[in-house]
Parts: C-alpha cells; structure tokens; sequence
C-alpha cells in the first residue's frame, strides 16, 4: 500500500503533520509500578462508603447477598466472558448448554414449562409480559391490571414500554388490596399482574386470585423474588401463566445498578409467544447430546408481524452467573439461605 500511493515508510506518510502535534508534551507525572497503582486506586475506592461497610436496607430488587468466589471465576473465563450470541451450534456448545441449564432451573425454582435465555431485569420482563398477553387474548383486549404493590419502578417502565399502544392500566393508582384486584376483573382484561412477595414483603394467598383471573379467560402474572421461592409454594403450583422476576439476588453483584438479570418463564401453550430465545436439547448427526436454540421470536429472526419481542443476546453473562450460583447452592444450599434471610429479616422487625 505504501508503493502504491508513493512513500517509503509510515512515518513519511505523516511527515507534513508537524513533529511537535505529531508527538506533544503531555502534562502527565511519572508513571506508576503495579504496586503503586494497586495503592493509588484502593485510597480513592476507600473514599466511598460500600455495601459491605453497613447494614443495606434498601433493596427494591437489588440485594447485597454473599456470593461465592467461584462464581466470579467461572465468569472471568474468556470462552463465556467474550462469546457472543452462539448462533454457530457446532463451535458454541459450552455456552448454548450452560443457558439450557439456566432455563432448566428457573423452571424448577419458578414451577413452570419454560423459561427463557434472559431478559435485561426484571422491570423488562414484566413489560414483555404485558405483550405476551395481549398476544394470548389476540389483541381483542387492552385492560391491564396491577397491584400497587409491585415495585413502582417495574411499573413506571412497563407504561414507558407501551406508551404507544391504546392500553387501560389500572389498579396501581391507589391500595387496592386482593378482593379490590379481583372486583376489577372482566372479559377485557388481558392480564392482572401481582408480586409475591409483594413489594412490602407480604405473602398474599394468591391460588384464589388465580382462578378469578382465569374464569375471565386472563393471564396471572407474577413478579417474583427468586430466592423466596426456596421457602414458599412455587408461582406454578399457584397458577401463575407467566413468571418475571429480577434474578440479581442468584449470584450477581450489586454493581451500582446493573448490568442485572430479568427471567421470564411461561406455562407450555404461551411457549411459542414467549419473547427472547429458547436453548433446546436435541442430538447431532451421530447421535450425540446436542444444544440449540430452538426458538428466536425477534424481528431480526422470523418476519416481522409474527415477531414478540427484540430482546437478544441481552444478559446472557448474568444468566451464567445466575447457573452457576444455583449449582453451588443446591437445593439445600438454597433453602438455607432463603431461611437464613426470612429469619433475619424477621428479627430486623
């Protein structure tokens, strides 16, 4: 190339920039050793006061639980921390198999069919809950109903993400409890959504509901904090259609608000509305244990008027962490801190 447009070397390709722009004095100190910026960068982190230096009672989906160190490890390993979407099966199937088995514990904690690859928090999974609704009632309703007691920002960005649509949001503008819910009930609501545990850290008596909803021939969805559902009755066994939830408190870090984890889980007839992508398990040409992604309901993947969503690769690396966490803890580990946690929030009482 240099032959080509008539210089020798790089640098006469740059001679006409004079030598003092090309290379300027920088106001710059001397630099540091390793030592010395491990130094410098511990002061200025101890300048701020962290969630481990008191008791943090603000949660509201963000939670400061333990985290074991393998986590991290297993994160920081370059064949996860740098993949992208495994679109190639044949040369992705470490990652494709560790969301298969994400999806496969969310629906054994959530108590549902399926579930999908990840959302970007649990605010946006309720949002999409919203279009698999209207989705599921064909779009001959528009009636959406939510408890006050969900978390207000949840419901702040669900009315951000369908302000377009001619939508009827009701039930959060007051304290409408349980009976008040159901009393609002009728053959144009799509969806009634409530929290368990709600955002006042209530357990409500939810199967009732359920078959109010479902009597209307409407969705019962759930806004769920995943580490509760270690102690108490599963959505599903409660008749939930749809389970959201934000998935910070499996294993990811606070981390000044995100990047966090949404989970979405569906009964299996809403299986083919869910938004996002969906791993599946199959076997190759020879025979073997294979992994997939069997569903992409995105307009980038299948025609745009019979796309649900635009959500993607999205948090995939948060949706490992959430795996690899629910491996370490197991059933036991899990309820353990799940008691852990009732018990001391109790006592804080």
């Amino acid at each position: 190339m240099l032959s080509a447009i008539g210089v020798t070397t790089i640098e006469d390709l740059f001679d006409a920039v004079p030598a003092s722009h090309r290379f300027p004095d920088l106001n710059l100190p001397e630099p540091l050793s390793e030592m010395e910026i491990a130094a410098e960068m511990q002061a200025l982190a101890e300048a701020n006061e962290h969630a481990g230096d008191f008791v943090l009672f603000r949660g509201a989906g963000a939670y400061h639980h333990f985290i074991p160190s393998v986590v991290n490890h297993m994160l920081m390993r370059g064949e996860f921390y740098t993949a992208y979407t495994p679109y190639q099966p044949e040369v992705s199937q470490g990652t494709l198999q560790a969301v298969f088995e994400y999806q496969s514990m969310m629906c054994a904690l959530t108590g549902m069919d399926a579930a999908n690859a990840s959302h970007y928090d649990g605010a946006t999974s309720l949002a999409e809950a919203v279009t698999v609704a209207l989705d599921a009632t064909r779009g001959k309703r528009n009636k959406i109903i939510l408890s006050h007691a969900i978390n207000p920002q949840y419901r702040a960005v669900l009315r951000t993400y369908h302000q377009g649509r001619d939508l009827k949001i009701v039930g959060d503008n007051g304290h409408a409890d349980i009976p008040d819910l159901i009393d609002m009930l009728d053959d144009n609501t799509a969806m009634l959504a409530v929290s368990y545990p709600n955002f006042f850290g209530q357990i409500d008596d939810l199967k009732q509901l359920a078959d109010k909803v479902h009597e209307v021939g409407a969705l019962l969805v759930m806004v769920v904090n995943p580490m509760a559902l270690s102690l108490f009755k599963s959505p599903g066994a409660l008749g939930a259609d749809i389970v959201v939830g934000e998935g910070q408190p499996l294993g990811v870090p606070l981390s000044f608000g995100g990047p966090y984890l949404g989970f979405f889980a569906v009964k299996e007839k809403y299986v083919r509305k869910i938004p996002g992508r969906i791993i599946g398990e199959t076997t190759d040409s020879t025979g073997k244990r294979a992994f997939v992604m069997t569903l992409r309901p995105r307009e980038q993947d299948i025609r745009r008027e019979k796309a649900s969503s635009n959500i993607c690769t999205n948090q995939g690396l948060m949706a490992l962490a959430a795996a690899i966490y629910l491996s370490l803890m197991g059933k036991n580990g899990l309820r353990q801190v799940g008691e852990l946690n009732y018990h001391k929030a109790h006592y804080a009482a």
